[in-house]
């Protein structure tokens, strides 16, 4: 199957895409796990403590009140009690609403009936002074629900320790598991990059090579690569190029000594002409010289 270097191009793009798209998924996964964990932590158990320990500050005030009022042989201040208690029973009715832990619920309601008997307790108390058994009553409720209030707080705090340790454990098995794919993303990738480095390079040098020797009139050199891509297209025309340039290079050659040899030829003929020329020359005078040497003696031997 013919594959392009644009498709092999685009191809690795996504592959790096996927894996980026892979790491950050799973990372938003584990931290939104984290963060909804988080949340709980908050928004229940963290409140509950709030609540539990606003409802035994508000029992606390109750209880100063009423042994104020036993000290000093006093009434008990109604508007105190009645604020104190409208307080408390906000607070409670926030805490039913945010039941997360189990055996809570059946705690709230036994604070509520405690609180509501407590409270009636208080109101009897208020047409008179308090006295040494009235003051013990009220200890004896006021430290049952004091104790109540504190272990409803205790019960969610000890649920916080305990998603805490939760939320700890899922943020470390979130960092392994980010931490392997991170690893096996990144040998991936490194094993991918250095294949495509190295699948382009080897080409690019074969071609960079090739064309510096048809440049010294090198024209037997030929590129041979492997696969259908483009690279192997340009090697066909390289080839092709180089075999042109070899035939026209022979063709050259072979013209350029006939005509050689012709210019040597003419130029040798010339030069014969020439000595033939000089011989003739050579000729004329020695004929002269031998007439005249000729006549030189007959005329020597008239005399």
């Amino acid at each position: 199957m013919r594959t392009s270097i644009r498709t092999r191009f685009t191809l690795g793009m996504i592959f790096f895409f996927v894996i980026i798209a892979a790491i950050s998924i799973l990372s938003a996964y584990h931290l939104s796990r984290l963060s909804q964990k988080t949340d709980a932590i908050l928004k229940d158990n963290h409140f509950s403590v709030i609540f539990a320990r606003d409802m035994a500050e508000e029992l606390t005030v109750l209880n100063q009140e009423i042994t104020r009022s036993f000290t000093n042989s006093n009434r008990i201040d109604t508007a105190l009690i009645n604020s104190t208690s409208i307080s408390f029973k906000k607070s409670l009715l926030l805490e039913k609403n945010n039941i997360t832990e189990p055996g809570e619920d059946k705690l709230v309601s036994g604070i509520e009936s405690g609180f509501n008997e407590y409270i009636k307790y208080i109101v009897n108390c208020e047409k008179k002074p308090v006295s040494s058994e009235a003051m013990t009553a009220s200890m004896t409720k006021f430290h049952g629900l004091y104790q109540q209030t504190m272990l409803l707080s205790q019960m969610n705090e000890q649920a916080i320790i305990l998603k805490a340790n939760d939320t700890k454990k899922s943020a470390e098995k979130g960092l392994t598991s980010v931490t392997l794919l991170g690893t096996i993303c990144f040998i991936i990738t490194l094993s991918f990059t250095f294949n495509f480095a190295s699948y382009f390079n080897g080409r690019f040098t074969k071609l960079y090579n090739g064309i510096k020797e048809i440049g010294l009139n090198n024209y037997n050199e030929r590129l041979y690569f492997e696969g259908e891509d483009e690279f192997y297209d340009i090697s066909l025309v390289f080839n092709e190029m180089a075999q042109n340039l070899n035939a026209n290079a022979e063709i050259s050659k072979v013209n350029f000594q006939e005509e050689f040899e012709r210019e040597v030829s003419l130029s040798q003929v010339l030069e014969l002409k020439s000595i033939l020329e000089q011989m003739q020359g050579v000729e004329d005078r020695a004929v002269d010289l031998i007439a005249k040497l000729e006549n030189k003696e007959h005329k020597n031997g008239i005399i």
